[in-house]
């Protein structure tokens, strides 16, 4: 009888750990949402980020097949240089694209879908900045070989500060820069537009191309330095 009980329980267990290997990749949330957990469900964090006033950022990755992805959870969201930052200052939400359908609850898809088509996502990684009111878009973020968990702490605040409410808050607070890094905003939200519109339009995958990838991305780094020094 024993024996029993402990063959079952260990096909129980092993049940337990295979959904929660299809369901928390990455150690997903799929209800509720923490500061600096990454959470399937939207409007829990929509809620939390309103009650924290804090931005959120949203993933959308293919989380069982994105090369690029796993890259960026492996070297930057795994680590715990970027997890300490995240639990003060971000909300996260996972918008996955699955090859794996189990790994996402159903009533989820269309959600994520809908979500998908807001923001005009043409690629995976793609991180969207949100202001505190889950709605409107500050800035968005890609994945690069080179990144690290500082480096991509550096872009999120850079990009963070582009807010309204952060915009004014520092003018306020600092009147006599005022012009100076309301220019460095603008020059750093005209460098990510760029990018941005240019990604939109599905470049053909070139040498020419990725030049040209690698340079808007130096000039959006070279305009997050800018605003760093504020």
């Amino acid at each position: 009888m024993n024996t029993t009980k402990s063959i079952l329980a260990v096909l129980a267990g092993g049940c337990l750990l295979a959904a929660s290997a299809r369901s928390h990749a990455g150690e997903v949330m799929l209800k509720g949402a923490q500061v600096g957990q990454w959470t399937m469900d939207f409007d829990a964090a929509a809620k939390l980020a309103e009650e924290k006033k804090l931005p959120m950022m949203l993933n959308f990755t293919g989380s069982d097949w994105c090369g690029w992805c796993k890259l960026m959870e492996e070297g930057v969201f795994a680590d715990n240089q970027w997890k300490n930052f995240a639990s003060e200052n971000v909300v996260l939400v996972t918008l996955d694209f699955p090859r794996d359908k189990t790994i996402v609850p159903e009533k989820y898809v269309e959600r994520n879908n809908a979500l998908k088509d807001q923001f005009g996502v043409r690629g995976y990684p793609t991180y969207i900045i949100l202001d505190s009111d889950g709605e409107t878009k500050i800035g968005q973020l890609g994945a690069g070989q080179d990144k690290t968990p500082a480096s991509f702490i550096e872009e999120f605040k850079g990009t963070v500060r582009l807010s309204d409410t952060s915009i004014a808050a520092y003018v306020e607070a600092n009147p006599e820069k005022a012009d100076a890094y309301k220019q460095a905003v603008a020059e750093m939200k005209a460098a990510e537009k760029e990018l941005e519109d240019w990604i939109a339009t599905q470049p053909e995958r070139n040498e020419e191309n990725i030049e040209k990838f690698n340079a808007l991305q130096k000039q959006i780094k070279e305009a997050n330095e800018a605003l760093n020094e504020f």
